[in-house]
């Protein structure tokens, strides 16, 4: 695991370690979803829906301008399922196709005690962003694309 990776899931933990009780942890999960970059109505579409999320999660890579990283942007209609996204975008933006296949999130899931804190279906639904996640960082590294995998055009800095 690179050593951004370990600082990025560090300063997590440390996060959550500065709450005493779930119902902050939460209410921190939530603020951190708040923070996401807004994704332009013409993302969210079926063809960039993650499948096996009971909430709406649209999820769509950008073209990076050195392609040697992977850029994710994400949107969902549910407030906590945004924070979800914004701890596993914390994780997974920017990193190279090849730490983002070998980077087992469900350790750093098990340190934060998440998976016991949300629902099945939430759980559930983490995996499967997960999973494509992964799936898009393959196709990246492969140079590919798959129809449900279009490249958003690359983010604008301020």
């Amino acid at each position: 695991m690179s050593n951004t990776l370990q600082n990025a899931g560090q300063k997590l933990i440390d996060d959550f370690d500065l709450f005493d009780t779930w119902e902050d942890r939460y209410r921190y999960i939530i603020e951190l979803g708040g923070g996401l970059e807004p994704l332009d109505a013409r993302y969210q579409v079926e063809a960039h829906r993650v499948q096996g999320c009971v909430s709406n999660v649209w999820l769509v890579r950008e073209v990076s301008n050195n392609n040697t990283t992977v850029h994710f942007q994400a949107d969902s209609d549910s407030q906590l399922v945004k924070g979800l996204i914004a701890i596993v975008l914390m994780i997974y933006c920017n990193r190279t196709p090849q730490e983002i296949i070998e980077f087992d999130i469900n350790d750093l899931f098990e340190k934060l005690d998440l998976r016991q804190h949300i629902s099945r279906s939430r759980s559930n639904g983490l995996n499967s962003m997960v999973q494509r996640i992964k799936a898009l960082a393959v196709e990246h590294e492969a140079g590919r694309d798959s129809p449900a995998s279009s490249e958003a055009p690359p983010a604008q800095s301020d």
